[in-house]
Parts: structure tokens; sequence; C-alpha cells
């Protein structure tokens, strides 16, 4: 057993914080230790030190500070759990890749038709990865979209979706996204900035994410959720195609396209085998 001075990083949520760092100082203020955390469960445990009363302080990049007394003995002292706080919002899933469930997840693009009612499509054919940096903020995701697999409940309008005048799918059949940073909005809200391309044009979105929370799944993994929103401008991806009404000023498909994502994610590199 360690003579030092021993702890577990957590966040609320349970996870480990493995870029966390102790600072041990003794009663005069000096720093005796500083040691960082294990990657992978967050342990810690500093070099033996002399019997004492010492202030142990962790710290991580995105929480705030905690701060305890450790009784140093004989046989060292152990502080047990600390609980850090993420600043700015609730915890998030712990560093690591994160694979999209497809089965779980919607991706939705509406639009209006005549100005008057509502016209959802959705893709069945998806996936990608969100990449948790310890640094939140250089966190990353990648996904693409097969552009074939739109479904408006309409066999006919889909297969017009499909063609040259919308998405094209012969000559460019995935539609891709990959972000380029990461900024908070809020408590719990993000702002991703990255690139789609659509059609085989490039243009900058950015996507307003929520972030839903954690939570283990029935076949013993870890899932977490996010909701994220964009707004399109068709114009912005050369997206022109329409019937004789829109040549007489009527346009029959509104400009912009709201983009609607519910997405699931598993932790690991993989789905879990059906």
């Amino acid at each position: 057993m360690s003579t030092g001075v021993r702890a577990l990083i957590r966040t609320k949520d349970g996870w480990s914080v493995g870029h966390a760092v102790l600072t041990l100082a003794d009663a005069t203020g000096a720093q005796v230790a500083r040691v960082e955390a294990d990657a992978k469960d967050g342990s810690v445990a500093t070099e033996a030190v002399p019997p004492g009363m010492y202030t142990a302080i962790v710290t991580a990049t995105g929480y705030a500070p905690a701060a305890a007394t450790a009784m140093v003995t004989a046989s060292g002292a152990d502080l047990g759990t600390v609980v850090l706080s993420r600043m700015g919002g609730s915890e998030l899933p712990p560093p690591g890749v994160w694979t999209i469930d497809p089965v779980h997840s919607e991706v939705a693009a509406i639009a209006k038709h005549l100005g008057l009612s509502t016209i959802r499509g959705v893709f069945h054919e998806f996936g990608g990865q969100v990449v948790i940096d310890p640094v939140v903020e250089r966190s990353s995701v990648t996904a693409e979209i097969k552009a074939a697999s739109i479904d408006t409940g309409n066999s006919m309008r889909d297969d017009h979706l499909r063609n040259a005048d919308f998405l094209n799918v012969e000559e460019v059949p995935l539609i891709t996204y990959v972000s380029s940073g990461l900024t908070p909005n809020g408590p719990d809200r993000w702002t991703v900035s990255g690139e789609l391309n659509l059609r085989g044009v490039a243009r900058p979105v950015d996507l307003d994410l929520e972030y839903l929370g954690t939570g283990p799944d029935p076949w013993g993994g870890t899932r977490a959720a996010y909701r994220a929103t964009a707004v399109l401008n068709r114009d912005d991806f050369a997206m022109g195609g329409f019937n004789p009404m829109v040549r007489a000023g009527i346009a029959a498909v509104g400009s912009s396209l709201r983009v609607e994502l519910e997405i699931q994610t598993v932790q690991g590199d993989k789905l879990p085998e059906a």
C-alpha cells in the first residue's frame, strides 16, 4: 500500500477523470507532491510524505478544482473518491471513441411545401464516430449518410429527390460531415463547427448541439445521446430542381431545410454484434 496520499478522481456521473492532477501542499503552503491520475481508472497516489496535515487540490481541464484535507499517518492517507464538477454544465461522456448507432438514431430533413405544409424526410443509412477529448473543446465528430436512403413516405417524391436536381445520388452517393471545432454555448449546449459536403458541394455548417446524457445498455455497453439541429439553404448546395410552378414564381419547396439529428452513440470504435 502506498504511504503517500491516495484518491480516485470521478465525475458526478461516476466517470474517471484520467487527466486530473493531484497537488499536495504542506502547512506552509509549499508544494510537496504533484502527480497525474491514471489515464484509465482515474486513480492517483503520491510518493511517501512525512506524517502530518496537508492540503490536497485536484484539478482537471474543464472542471472546477476540488480541495480536501489529508491527514497523513505512517500508512499514508486515503481521500477516497474526489468528485469534480464540470464547469458550465452537466457531466460529459468519458474521453475516447464513441460510434453512432443508426438503429437508435435519426437523421431528418424538414422543408416547407408551397409555404404551407411540412415535408419530413429521414435517411435510413448513416454512420460515424464521436471522439471525446480530455479537453472537451478538442472533441470531434465525423459522419456519412447514404443519400439514396432518403425516405419522405412518397416513392415518386423520393425518386425526384435522388436525381440530379436535388441529391444527385448517382454521382455523389455520400453526404459527409467533418467537424472542425467545438464551442460551449450554455449549460449542456455546444456549437459544433464543421464542413458539410452535400451533392459534391462543401460548405461550413454549424450544429446546435445538446448533450442528453449517458447510461448503460442491455448488452453490457455504455451509450451517450445527443440532439442537434442546423438550418441549410438549398441554394448554397446548388439544389435547384423544381417543377414548372417555380418558373411561374411559386416555390413548391422552400429554400430552407431544417436538419434534425437524434443521435445515440456506443462507447468504443465499433457497434456491438446483434
